[in-house]
């Protein structure tokens, strides 16, 4: 059990400092910035690297709404949850950190950015409201479920499931950064939160919440509707 909690920490780790530092670090840079399309590929890079490295250990969930999805569907330990979730969340707060502080060695930096923080209303990118943030975090979830859950089935090819996992948090990005900055990742929304405070607090219910949400119901239209195994 220690060492499946050690690679959930470096997996959720690796997820957060290499997306969100992306975004904070790299994506702004004027005439070289990676931008949405770069931000986008780092995030589904850190998946798709981590679960090959440490996903033979713990699985590879990395993000608490796919930890949820997996007992739900019948793929995971409800007594493993708690755990998993705890350290996925302190990785995503020790990647947060760091973020912060190499970021804030750059002259004239300010949390007034956000960090990378996921927001809806005045704190959305493109400014959607609640129920648009609402939506978009469940639908994708949910999607992003289904996805796990039929590259890692008992009939899907062995040992592609890291590059569809990866590509399809690509995608994720690619579509909803303009509405909520993309969370997906309850754990990856709370590590920038904790540090920018305000705002970013007090709309962090929300992506626990439609994540967690999108997570369930993705996982049910699999198990009823979609999985290989009887």
């Amino acid at each position: 059990m220690t060492k499946k909690l050690a690679a959930e920490l470096f997996g959720t780790f690796w997820l957060v400092f290499g997306g969100a530092g992306s975004a904070v670090l790299a994506a702004g840079i004027p005439e070289i910035g990676i931008g949405l399309l770069g931000v986008s590929f780092a995030f589904g890079l850190t998946v798709l690297t981590m679960a090959y490295a440490v996903g033979p250990i713990s699985g590879g969930h990395f993000n608490p709404a796919v930890s949820v999805g997996l007992a739900v569907a019948g793929r995971f330990s409800w007594g493993e949850l708690g755990p998993y979730v705890v350290a996925q969340v302190i990785g995503a707060v020790i990647a947060a950190g760091l973020i912060y502080l190499v970021a804030s060695g750059a002259p004239g930096f300010s949390l007034e950015g956000g960090m990378a923080s996921n927001g809806y209303g005045e704190h959305s990118p493109g400014k959607y409201s609640l129920v648009a943030g609402l939506v978009i975090e469940v639908v994708l979830t949910a999607m992003f479920l289904i996805v796990i859950l039929g590259a890692t089935g008992s009939k899907a090819p062995a040992g592609f499931a890291p590059i569809a996992i990866g590509l399809a948090l690509t995608l994720i990005h690619l579509i909803s950064i303009p509405v909520t900055n993309t969370s997906v990742n309850p754990a990856r929304s709370t590590g920038p939160a904790l540090f920018v405070g305000g705002w970013a607090l007090q709309q962090l219910w929300l992506f626990w919440l439609a994540p967690i949400a999108g997570a369930v119901i993705g996982a049910l239209i699999h198990k009823g509707l979609l999985s290989h195994d009887d």
